[in-house]
């Protein structure tokens, strides 16, 4: 069965950095793209990044782009997203998925995705 397990969040004052962790078992991981939502208090989720399965391709969400790092380490199953300038828009449960692809596809759209961890708590206060 295919697990994943976010980490790393937290409360941190605007500006402020933050890096999180999604440990992944169940699956060949390095075999399959993985990325990572968020959702907002009273908002739909929404997608902020992907990455390919073998690192070399990546692709954000324009409202993150230059401030958010997502990359993985396939040696410990685990995907990461690095967050810095953080805003307080960016307050979210932060997700992370994997899809059953090498490639990254629509990396938007949710049902590019088959597997969702329970996600972790991102607060920013200005």
């Amino acid at each position: 069965q295919v697990q994943l397990v976010e980490s790393g969040g937290g409360l941190v004052q605007a500006g402020g950095s933050l890096r999180l962790s999604c440990a992944a078992s169940g699956r060949t991981f390095s075999s399959y793209a993985m990325g990572w939502f968020r959702q907002a208090p009273g908002k739909e989720r929404e997608f902020v990044a992907a990455i390919s399965a073998n690192g070399g391709y990546t692709y954000y969400a324009d409202s993150v782009k230059g401030r958010f790092t997502i990359s993985r380490g396939n040696a410990k199953n685990t995907v990461y997203l690095e967050m810095k300038s953080l805003k307080p828009e960016d307050t979210a449960v932060y997700y992370c998925a994997t899809a059953p692809r090498v490639r990254v596809g629509p990396a938007e759209a949710e049902g590019f995705y088959d597997y969702w961890g329970q996600g972790t708590q991102v607060t920013v206060s200005s």
